[in-house]
């Protein structure tokens, strides 16, 4: 079926007016960005297992992140395409990171014609889809580029010029991606205000917008230390993209551990070296669970929309108050001077995707809350705040299910450090 539909949007790319408006694609998709730099030593069961995964929260493809330097790319390029045609349905493009390194224009040129002919490539008006992570002083180039492979749909992400700068260069792209998915240094919140200005400087092109979970890095090799406020990110920001109603959305990130943004099943041997230390026993795979109604509610274009999973809630939390232990220096967002303790709320943040009105017991050893969630809504959102003097195991409970998570404890992880990640558990 998926080569089959491939096929089909192939014709639709090329003009082929003769098909059945009933198997037409909803133009609409949701992509993950997925770090290829991380897989030197990637198997191809790895691929495999993160497309299905992908698949089964209603992803529709892998936004790929390649550096010019890495050696391994050629092999995991190939392997992931490769695992994505049997797949059927799941497609990839190329974003070239143009922060990793210096890339010429016959590297650039050779990997997408290398690949534009996969069934597995996103096509976007008959063209490759193509992206970056930043590189606007490259932008000279992509004419070449234009020209050396028969036509491409150039999305790149310059979020540095900003939406105003990115508009002065608007003869060169198709559309653009924005960055833009966490709460600014000092701001507890997202907020859409920047979506909507992407949109107005981009009037007759298209928008991919980005949407994360969470943030945090502590990785001085590369300079960073921040904490970015998440506590109510993962909610408000799906629902800023139904109200944005973007022409794609891209999850940033399937599998940067480095930076606390993962989606993805922890993989360890993706792990950057000191990342370790906040991300074991901090999974993020249940943050994966709400996504199948998220998708399908955007690409309806309204919240009421069936959903199309099992009830089911889900609770991120750090395990450590703010206050237990040294900050080793991490500022709140990027760019930041307060300490990231002012930005990093004590709550249990629980999202519940429901049909019908049901009652959510959450716990901290014990102390507990209900929640009862919103009629004729499917997903509500609430917090349970927690302080140093609560520790203990943290349980969540719905429709007579129950989930105990790691325990919360007044005391720093490691070296008497606070690390700022979370874990996500799911009833």
């Amino acid at each position: 079926m998926g080569k089959f539909r491939s096929k089909i949007r192939r014709l639709i790319g090329k003009g082929g007016s003769d098909v059945p408006e009933s198997i037409l694609e909803n133009d609409r998709k949701v992509f993950a960005h997925y770090m290829v730099g991380l897989t030197s030593h990637q198997m191809v069961e790895q691929w495999s297992h993160d497309i299905k995964t992908a698949q089964e929260a209603g992803i529709d493809g892998f936004a790929l992140n390649i550096g010019p330097s890495d050696v391994w790319n050629e092999a995991q390029l190939a392997n992931a395409y490769r695992e994505a045609e049997a797949a059927g349905d799941f497609y990839l493009f190329l974003s070239f990171d143009m922060a990793a390194g210096s890339w010429t224009v016959e590297q650039v040129v050779n990997l997408i014609n290398q690949y534009k002919e996969s069934p597995a490539q996103m096509l976007v008006d008959g063209k490759p889809l193509v992206s970056t992570f930043e590189g606007p002083d490259w932008a000279d180039n992509w004419g070449q580029v234009r020209e050396q492979t028969e036509g491409i749909f150039l999305m790149p992400d310059w979020s540095s010029l900003g939406p105003y700068g990115l508009a002065e260069k608007l003869d060169i792209i198709d559309g653009a991606f924005s960055w833009d998915a966490w709460p600014k240094a000092g701001q507890f919140q997202m907020t859409a205000n920047e979506d909507e200005v992407y949109k107005h400087c981009l009037p007759d092109k298209k928008y991919m917008m980005g949407v994360s979970p969470y943030f945090y890095t502590n990785l001085p090799q590369f300079n960073k230390n921040w904490y970015s406020s998440s506590e109510s990110l993962w909610y408000d920001r799906w629902q800023q993209v139904i109200d944005v109603s973007p022409d794609f959305v891209q999850i940033i990130t399937w599998n940067d551990f480095g930076e606390s943004s993962y989606i993805c099943d922890t993989a360890p041997a993706q792990v950057v070296e000191g990342a370790e230390r906040y991300v074991n026993r901090c999974s993020h795979a249940a943050f994966r669970a709400v996504l199948p109604y998220f998708i399908a509610a955007y690409k309806a274009g309204t919240r009421e929309v069936e959903i199309p999973v099992p009830d089911t809630a889900i609770a991120w939390y750090r395990t450590t108050p703010a206050s237990a232990g040294l900050e080793s220096g991490t500022t709140w967002g990027q760019g930041g001077t307060l300490p990231a303790s002012n930005g990093a709320r004590d709550v249990i943040s629980v999202l519940a995707l429901c049909k019908v009105p049901s009652t959510v017991t959450v716990a901290i050893a014990g102390r507990w809350a209900t929640f009862d969630t919103r009629p004729n809504v499917a997903v509500s959102y609430f917090e349970m705040p927690f302080d140093s003097k609560i520790s203990g195991a943290v349980t969540i409970a719905m429709n007579g299910l129950t989930t105990e998570g790691p325990p919360i404890v007044n005391e720093p992880t490691t070296q008497d450090e606070i690390h700022f990640n979370s874990v996500v558990i799911q009833v």
